[in-house]
């Protein structure tokens, strides 16, 4: 890597942690994070809905003590940079120079795809960034047939399968391998067999909890397809995809897919590029939703960088210049992927080209970090209230019942400073969290407008506050509601049993 890749790279990497600092300013915390935060308070073999390492993360976010976001932010925006210092590194491998590196680390910047996604402390970044390191150590191995590299890529891949379960799709590209006699001849040379076996090993633990809990990760799967995946069209998957990774970077795109296999390079390009193939058409079978083939884009892009290199503005270099400009031109999209602005700059001018009619809504704000410090903060301040007004004896043992878990994971982090008592749910993992001792009897219920919900579970239930959201995006969201719950008609040991399979509900 020679002094100017360096200095590239490092530019690209201050662009992207501003960005990603300027979002967390302008932003609070979004309904799923408040989930993946409260994990780091459960280390577990598993989650009900993802995999266990990113516990592992959130426990040390969790040290600070801060519900800070910039802290439980942290892991997010190191793998944003590990994603693009490793994008780069692929660049290089390839055989990029420095007009292909500034092309592929430029259309990550302006594309809104790896704006949100590599934003929220979610499994998705870390699930981007361990593809990524994979397609790395794949290029060398292709390249130069190291049996180290068999190795990095087996843990690689165990450590990117406990982030995310996406990272299924990668391995299955790893098949090319076997495809070209090259590599197959020196893959069974090298015992890949041993590493298949103590990588199951390593993910056993994982597995055999997923046993123990009656696969809740196929539940979640299976309620996703139900309530999701089977609505979306392949059709629709792909115009998102593509506005997501910004038009203009199809420039690079296109040529990409065709390069891969006409190069002068085929011996190394067709075993990646086939790789890159069988994980997006296995994707397309299984109907993943667009984010699913962010990675598949971030490995694609170097391609097509190396190709406007090295057979066009190698012979006309002003070309360089046109091409940048119009990159450059795609940034006016960031804003479309992460909370560059502040809300009331987005609502006047981003807001427009996405809005949508929402029945008693004022707004339809897309994504709900952009106001959900205010929603939040009004949120703990009016359940302060309702706890407060209780009797003292009421207060004794008193919990509050989160219906969704990013309610509950928000009375967690951020009731604390409000001195609010610990809450529970049934809902995704919170489930495995809930309590086993007898049920206090007065509970303070939080949810979103779910008709009747609290009735079968106690005797007496009074709605208290209700809390208008101007901004949510959906009917269900439009109202927050506070209920004092007393007299249970079961214990918790029983409340188990009965949301026993309405955990994804």
């Amino acid at each position: 890597m020679t002094k100017q890749n360096k200095l590239i790279i490092v530019f690209f990497c201050i662009i992207k942690l501003s960005l990603h600092l300027i979002a967390d300013y302008h932003s609070g915390f979004q309904g799923d994070e408040l989930l993946h935060i409260e994990t780091g308070n459960h280390l577990a073999f598993g989650y009900m809905e993802f995999p266990p390492l990113i516990g592992v993360l959130a426990y040390i976010q969790n040290l600070f003590n801060s519900n800070s976001l910039y802290i439980h932010h942290l892991f997010s925006h190191i793998s944003s940079i590990l994603i693009i210092i490793y994008v780069a590194k692929i660049t290089l491998e390839l055989g990029g120079k420095n007009k292909a590196l500034f092309l592929t680390l430029l259309c990550i910047i302006i594309a809104p795809a790896f704006g949100r996604s590599q934003q929220l402390f979610q499994p998705v970044v870390f699930g981007q960034l361990f593809w990524v390191l994979g397609f790395y150590q794949l290029v060398r191995y292709t390249k130069y047939l190291n049996k180290k590299y068999v190795t990095y890529l087996a843990i690689i891949s165990v450590i990117g399968f406990l982030f995310k379960y996406d990272v299924l799709f990668f391995i299955f590209g790893l098949s090319s391998l076997f495809f070209f006699n090259k590599t197959r001849e020196r893959l069974f040379k090298q015992n890949i067999g041993l590493h298949v076996v103590i990588a199951f090993l390593v993910i056993l633990p994982n597995i055999y909890w997923q046993y123990v809990n009656s696969f809740p990760a196929l539940q979640m799967f299976s309620r996703l397809y139900e309530t999701q995946l089977d609505k979306l069209s392949r059709l629709d998957n792909l115009k998102n995809l593509i506005l997501a990774t910004n038009p203009i970077s199809l420039i690079l795109i296109f040529p990409a897919i065709v390069y891969m296999f006409k190069s002068n390079k085929t011996e190394l390009y067709k075993v990646l590029g086939f790789s890159i193939i069988l994980s997006f058409f296995l994707l397309v079978f299984c109907n993943g939703k667009s984010y699913y083939f962010f990675p598949i884009i971030l490995t694609i892009l170097p391609f097509g960088a190396i190709f406007w290199e090295q057979n066009i503005i190698q012979n006309h270099k002003w070309i360089i210049f046109p091409i940048s400009i119009l990159l450059f031109l795609g940034s006016i999209l960031i804003p479309f992927g992460m909370p560059v602005y502040t809300l009331n700059h987005y609502l006047q001018s981003i807001y427009k080209y996405e809005k949508k009619d929402i029945d008693g809504g004022k707004y339809a704000v897309k994504y709900d970090e952009y106001y959900t410090k205010e929603k939040w903060k009004v949120t703990m301040t009016e359940l302060k209230k309702v706890y407060d007004s209780l009797p003292v004896k009421e207060k004794h043992n008193c919990l509050i019942w989160g219906k969704h878990y990013g309610q509950a994971g928000a009375v967690n982090l951020l009731g604390k400073e409000y001195n609010l008592p610990k809450t529970f749910s049934y809902h995704g993992s919170f489930y495995s969290w809930s309590p086993n001792e007898v049920m206090p009897k007065t509970i303070i219920a939080l949810s979103y407008q779910v008709g009747d919900f609290f009735n079968p579970y106690f005797e007496e239930i009074t709605l208290v506050k209700s809390i208008y959201n101007p901004y949510a995006d959906n009917e269900e969201e439009l109202y927050q509601r506070i209920y004092i719950c007393k007299k249970p008609k079961q214990n918790f040991e029983k409340m188990k049993e009965l949301f026993k399979r309405r955990i994804f509900e």
